[in-house]
């Protein structure tokens, strides 16, 4: 088995920066109110002289303004798990570990390509989503963790090299128990090439059974104890405002954001979507803004078009404070299929993709698609179908009906296909007995016509195809 890990050192800070287009010095704190203290700061704070483990206090007789938010781990989790998720895409052996997510690349690189085509896949999907990682990739899942958290980059491909790569890992990269890394520096090992050669019997009455376990685990002596992630079947997407917003156009950069996300993740479950609600939170009371497409999708650039599109339609009635992306419908996506000599403008969009930009642009009633009734007269043969209905005509029908039937003048048509017996309408008084042709004019026109029974002369024509 070969793993890779992801390791996401400024995973909380990525999550507040990437819903903000610019941010001056920043940082996040924790603990109680009299002495909380700094665990992340952006670039800007560090370049003013903010560093993590800084008193609050301190930081601000350094620094007259800077931006201070309270760190979360409710929200750390959050953003681990969905990319987590975007993962999966990748591998079906996903799991998680503090500040990384793993997921089993031996078999994938079957699909994928060899590692390094592999490793630049992950590294694109991370990067656009805004989150710095450090990749790495090892015989065992615990090896590409210590190994990530050592270097960037590392790869060790075969397990007789697994041991060679570990001898000169600090013993406080190790990732080994708290209380066995704290102590071993003071024998003399602070390598983790000493403490794999030293005698087992010694460290399990020293320590105890469980840095045994933790070394066979980071050698593959033992199972890696993991448990598996398996992405939820929803998708629920929260961005809180860094200020009230009273504008629509102000809520374009989060919605894109919000919907790149849900993209990533309908790609790492091999799912669409068909229906998700725009949540706008204000102070008192929200507003619900529904999108709903007639096939799954998953495209970024048309979720956040369709969503825009529903999304400039409503009038706020407060200010907003908070967005909100629910997504509890995730059916299978079926990519549509195109031909191997498509002659399509590469700008050109598919005839789904166009219809759901018009219907989110100009309203649900403004895009309609004809369905069929059950009398086969011309005249009565069509209606406005329900947008999901899909029904279809049976036989060939002209896209030009005309009003009334007209003679068909010129030449005698080339008949293509018919005839097309209809003979019915006897119980309303509009009895009709007609054969219908589809049929090429001298121009090169497609037309509908009929005639009387038995003849093929005095054509009336009935509508144009396309």
């Amino acid at each position: 088995m070969l793993w890779a890990c992801v390791l996401l050192p400024q995973l909380a800070l990525d999550g507040v920066l990437r819903r903000r287009p610019t941010a001056g010095p920043l940082v996040l704190v924790a603990g109680a109110a009299p002495a909380r203290s700094i665990v992340a700061v952006n670039a800007a704070a560090r370049e003013a002289g903010l560093r993590v483990g800084q008193r609050l206090t301190a930081a601000q007789a350094l620094l007259a303004r800077f931006e201070a938010l309270p760190y979360e781990p409710e929200a750390v989790d959050r953003w681990q798990q969905f990319l987590a998720a975007v993962a999966y895409r990748y591998s079906a052996e996903v799991s998680l570990l503090p500040h990384a997510i793993v997921l089993e690349v031996g078999r994938s690189m079957g699909l994928f390509g060899p590692w390094p085509r592999l490793e630049s896949l992950l590294r694109a999907d991370f990067a656009a989503l805004g989150f710095r990682h450090r990749i790495s990739v090892a015989p065992t899942a615990h090896a590409a963790w210590v190994l990530a958290g050592v270097a960037d980059g590392q790869a060790v491909l075969a397990p007789q090299a697994l041991g060679r790569a570990l001898q000169h890992v600090p013993l406080h990269k190790s990732r080994l128990p708290a209380a066995a890394a704290a102590a071993l520096p003071g024998m003399g090992i602070r390598r983790l090439g000493q403490l794999l050669s030293m005698p087992r019997d010694g460290l399990r009455r020293r320590f105890g059974g469980e840095l045994l376990l933790a070394l066979d685990r980071l050698t593959g002596e033992a199972p890696a104890g993991l448990d598996a992630f398996r992405p939820p079947d929803r998708f629920d997407l929260r961005v809180e405002l860094s200020h009230e917003v009273e504008n629509i156009a102000a809520l374009v950069f989060p919605l894109r954001r919000m919907t790149a996300d849900l993209a990533a993740y309908l790609a790492g479950r091999d799912g669409g979507v068909q229906r998700f609600l725009l949540r706008l939170e204000h102070r008192d009371g929200v507003t619900d803004v529904a999108v709903g497409l007639l096939a799954p999708e998953r495209d970024a650039g048309l979720l956040f078009e369709l969503a825009r599109g529903r999304l400039e339609q409503v009038r706020l009635p407060a200010p907003v404070l908070s967005l909100r992306l629910l997504a509890r419908e995730l059916p299978p996506f079926v990519p549509a299929g195109r031909d191997l000599f498509d002659e399509r403008p590469a700008n050109a969009l598919p005839i789904e993709q166009l219809r759901e930009r018009l219907r989110a642009r100009l309203g649900d009633r403004a895009v309609h698609q004809l369905g069929s009734t059950s009398d086969p007269r011309p005249e009565r043969a069509q209606r406005i179908a329900a947008r999901d209905e899909g029904e279809q005509e049976p036989s060939p029908r002209p896209t030009w009906l005309l009003d009334r039937p007209i003679p068909l003048r010129g030449p005698a048509p080339r008949i293509l296909a018919g005839p097309e017996r209809l003979e019915t309408g006897w119980w309303d008084g509009g009895q009709v007995c007609r054969d219908y042709y589809v049929v090429e004019t001298a121009q090169g026109q497609r037309a509908w016509v009929f005639c009387a029974p038995g003849e093929q002369s005095g054509w009336m024509l009935q509508g144009w195809f396309a």
